[in-house]
Parts: C-alpha cells; sequence; structure tokens
C-alpha cells in the first residue's frame, strides 16, 4: 500500500535510535505538514503554539533522559491522542459542545504509560460526539470527499496523511477496524480489557477497547508490547503458515459486492502463495449478536450520561439523545443476558476454531470504501462481532477500488494477541 506520506512508526524509532534524524527534526518535518495539510483535512485540534510547546516537550524529555544510549523507545515519538483519552495539559471535549470543565478526569493510564516510554504528545484528534455516530470535521486525506470514517476520525486521518507515527483510538463497535480501513492504514484492537480504560471517557463499559492506528505492522507490535497488559515477547516462532479461516454466510453477505469481490481477490492471492483457506458456515445468527451488542452499548451509554444529560440535554446532538432515550428504556435483565453473548460468542469462535485447525479468521474490515460526504462515518457490520466477542483483531490495507481504500482484517482468539502478530508475519 503506498501512503499519501510515508510516516513509518518502527522506521522513525531506527532513524532515531541510529541518529539519522533528530527529535527536532522530526517534529518541524511533522509540524510543517500539518500546518500545509490540516486546514483540509482537519484531524487534530486546532493549537496555535504546537510547535513551539513540542520542543519545549522535548527539551524536558532530554532532561529525564540525558543518556542518549538509555532512553526509551518511543524518546521523541510524537503521538495523536483522540479527543476522549484525559491527557495533562489538554482540555478533553470529546467532539461535544459540554463544557471541558464538565468532563475533566484523571490522565489515562494509556498516555502515562506512553509517556514513560517517552512518546510527546503531538495534538488531541477529532472525534465524533462522544465517540457516537454525529461526525466531526474531518475528511479523508485519500479524498477530501469522502469520510475517515469514526469514530476515531481524526487519528486514523492523522496517521493516513503522515502528521505522526502513532494514534490512539477506541473501539466500541468498528471505531478502529473501519476507518484504518477507509484511510489505508494499520488498526489494531486488542482483546477486551487488555488494555486498560481507565481515563478515557466511556461509551460502553461491557464493550470499550483502546487500540491504535500506525503505518506499518512492526510498529504496531511494538506499542502493544508496551501497552498491553502482561505482554509475552518471548513466545516461540510459529512453523508454517497460518490456516484462515472465511465466516461464511449471513455476517459476510452485509458486505458490499464490491468488497467482496476485492476481498476475494485477496485470498486467491494468499491461496497462490501457499495458504491454506477454508470457508466455515458461522454467525448466521448475526442479526441476533448485532442486537444484543447495540442494546448493550446503548443501556450503558445512557448510564454514563445520565448526570450530564440531565444537565446539558440542549448541548447534546440528536444521534446522542436518541442513542440515550432508546439506551434508558432497557430493562437490566436485558443488558444482563446481552452481556453474557459476550462471553457465549467467544466460546463458540473458539470451539469453531479448534473444530476446523484455523489459526486466524479473515474477513473485509467494513462494508464498503470510504462512504461520500461527512454526514455519516459508514457502517460497523464487519466489526461488530468482534468487537462483541472482545477477541483482537488487525485491520490492513490490501487495496483500492474507486481510488479509495479498503481492509481486510486479521481476527485472532482472545487474548492471544501476541500469537495474531506472530501468525500474520507471513501475510505481510
Amino acid at each position: 500500500m503506498k501512503f499519501i506520506s510515508e510516516c513509518s512508526l518502527s522506521k522513525t524509532i531506527s532513524q532515531l535510535h541510529n541518529r539519522e534524524l533528530t527529535p527536532e527534526k522530526l517534529i518541524n518535518n511533522l509540524c510543517d505538514k500539518l500546518d500545509k495539510w490540516d486546514s483540509k483535512i482537519k484531524a487534530f485540534l486546532p493549537e496555535p503554539t504546537r510547535r513551539e510547546r513540542l520542543h519545549q516537550d522535548l527539551e524536558l524529555l532530554y532532561q529525564k533522559f540525558p543518556n542518549a544510549n538509555e532512553r526509551p523507545v518511543l524518546f521523541g515519538i510524537p503521538i495523536g491522542v483522540k479527543d476522549i483519552f484525559h491527557t495533562n495539559g489538554f482540555a478533553t471535549r470529546a467532539g461535544s459542545d459540554l463544557p471541558p470543565e464538565v468532563l475533566k478526569g484523571n490522565e489515562s493510564e494509556v498516555i502515562s504509560k506512553l509517556k514513560e516510554a517517552a512518546a510527546l504528545i503531538m495534538g488531541k484528534t477529532v472525534t465524533t460526539e462522544f465517540a457516537y455516530f454525529h461526525p466531526g470535521a474531518t475528511c479523508n486525506p485519500h479524498n477530501f470527499n469522502h469520510t475517515p470514517g469514526g469514530s476515531s476520525s481524526g487519528s486514523a486521518a492523522a496517521v493516513a496523511a503522515g502528521f505522526c507515527p502513532l494514534a490512539l483510538g477506541t473501539q466500541t463497535i468498528g471505531s478502529i477496524s473501519r476507518p484504518a480501513s477507509f484511510c489505508g492504514i494499520i488498526g489494531f484492537k486488542p482483546s477486551f480489557g487488555r488494555i486498560p480504560t481507565a481515563g478515557v471517557i466511556p461509551f460502553s463499559q461491557s464493550a470499550d477497547h483502546i487500540g491504535f492506528f500506525t503505518q506499518d505492522v512492526e510498529g504496531s507490535e511494538i506499542v502493544s508490547s508496551l501497552l498491553c497488559d502482561n505482554w509475552n515477547n518471548d513466545l516461540p516462532e510459529i512453523e508454517g503458515k497460518p490456516i484462515l479461516g472465511i465466516p461464511k454466510g449471513k455476517y459476510l453477505q452485509q458486505a458490499s459486492s464490491e468488497i467482496l469481490s476485492g476481498f476475494y481477490k485477496i485470498i486467491d492471492n494468499l491461496k497462490q502463495l501457499g495458504f491454506m483457506v477454508k470457508s466455515i458456515k458461522m454467525l448466521d445468527n448475526i442479526n441476533d449478536v448485532n442486537d444484543k451488542h447495540k442494546l448493550m452499548n446503548a443501556a450503558e451509554f445512557a448510564e454514563v450520561h445520565d448526570i450530564w444529560f440531565s444537565n446539558y440535554r440542549n448541548k447534546y446532538h440528536q444521534a446522542s439523545i436518541d442513542l440515550i432515550e432508546i439506551g434508558g428504556r432497557i430493562q437490566s435483565n436485558v443488558l444482563h443476558k446481552a452481556k453474557e453473548g459476550r462471553i457465549q460468542l467467544r466460546s463458540e469462535l473458539k470451539q469453531l476454531q479448534k473444530k476446523n485447525n484455523i489459526d486466524l479468521w479473515v474477513s473485509p474490515a467494513a462494508v464498503t470504501t470510504a462512504p461520500l460526504g461527512l454526514e455519516s462515518t459508514g457502517d460497523p457490520a464487519m466489526n461488530l462481532p468482534w468487537t462483541y466477542a472482545g477477541v483482537p483483531t488487525l485491520s490492513l490495507p490490501l487495496g483500492l477500488y474507486d481510488k479509495l481504500p479498503f481492509g481486510i482484517q486479521f481476527i485472532g482468539n482472545y487474548y492471544e494477541d501476541e500469537i495474531l502478530y506472530k501468525l500474520i508475519k507471513d501475510i505481510v
């Protein structure tokens, strides 16, 4: 995949480590691109003194880590932060019109970990209102007339445009995998609970996942090893090519004919490279899975916003109002069954993998390419069951249709995120 402006995380880390690039020059290069293009793309929230602030933050890093040979892996790497992560020194607005002081909270654990790894905060990126469907102003860098996807709109667009080599996002239905597909970049969603969500404004506490975007799989794995709890760097290498499973049936039929055509061309290419691919009939209860996940999200979204909504209802956009009102009517027994369904689906997926000797599931990462216009962020149907089950997914850019990117997603077993990365090494 050819990127609009190359900004590989692993390459940038290597250049800094080998002193082929200085952090000062990196900051200036990225700020130059941002100054030139972000008035059109609108990936970041405005910050007039961003460049000066980044150089000041870098000076503090030099004081904290004076020995160049002992600096953490992300030293001097500027990152984009979805504007639902509390970050010291930055207001949190969550794409909403609510007063920032109402939304403030303690700094996100993820931000603290990245700062410990000596990353710099490039700035806050645009999100849909409270990570739901009401879009911000961000455009797709591949075509400004198309959506970048959501809710992690700004983060995906920022990485695709080369404004930063890493940006944080969240996924409650499809808010990492879908924007990654639309913008032609790597999107990683870990297993549920693998990255702590403390310090992030919740959407649905039973479905929220923290993930991130990069332009390279190697860089994505580096960040996963830093952020995922109990990451195991000592797994043995896996011999042989992974056996891939395609979820045949109603789930896959939700994708457009154009996407399915591109998807099967990729599958044919993998077969020619020696990969075994099996079509497994599954997820024919996808309508029930979709309904349970959406009910759970609505109920928990209403819980999160109970006090804010009672005080600031007139500040919410209609899409969020509708979801809160739907969620407020959901009975506790219905919510309980929806939560139970997550564990049941996770178990079913594991059993199917074992029965059919499948290493990874594979599917399109979105039902279409990025839709025209900014009114909608697109359909997350391809991502929903994997988010509901809480299993890890990695979305890769593997094609263009009508000059717009589309991605393919690989799905692993719950809490086997490390194995997912090892299994796709032969593919990428």
